[in-house]
């Protein structure tokens, strides 16, 4: 299946409550319009369901037969969520207080991982302090790229460096 990742990461971000039952719906809606379910009926009952309670478990029933629901880094699925959000701040679609609510969730949600401390604060702070803002976008954008070209968790641990997150902050002179 092409497409599990993209329900990989919807799965993630519907548990964690920054997007609705109607992503993940809407992903199995679209599989069944490009002709990709083939005989899974699990993909064909998400598409039609009305229950929303009923999402998350064929959700889950899905991810495990193709890629096994055990295998899911959830760090690997939000830094690459960060990196699609870089790409819609940039363009736009994305604001620094639409972001706070999103990073705040994530940085929970994660119990809170170390790569995701200046962002998440100088995001924070940026809301309020315009000064902030530059602090914020450097960091923004230093784990977004990080993230863009990791494929695992620990290839990005790898590059990634507290020192120069912590570099992004406020210069007071």
């Amino acid at each position: 299946m092409n497409a599990i990742s993209e329900l990989q990461q919807s799965y993630f971000l519907l548990k964690i409550g920054i997007i609705s039952h109607q992503t993940c719906i809407d992903w199995a809606m679209e599989r069944l319009l490009s002709n990709q379910e083939g005989d899974d009926f699990d993909i064909v009952f998400l598409a039609i369901t009305m229950n929303h309670d009923e999402v998350l478990p064929l959700v889950e029933k899905i991810i495990d037969r193709y890629i096994g629901l055990a295998t899911i880094d959830d760090e690997l699925v939000a830094g690459k969520y960060i990196a699609l959000l870089h790409q819609a701040y940039q363009a736009g679609k994305e604001t620094v207080a639409s972001l706070d609510e999103k990073f705040t969730k994530l940085y929970y949600s994660l119990g809170y991982p170390n790569w995701l401390v200046m962002l998440s604060r100088n995001c924070e702070y940026a809301t309020d302090i315009p000064d902030f803002l530059k602090p914020f976008e450097d960091e923004f954008e230093y784990v977004a790229n990080l993230w863009v070209s990791a494929e695992s968790r620990n290839e990005f641990e790898s590059r990634y460096s507290r020192d120069l997150s912590n570099q992004h902050d406020i210069k007071y002179c």
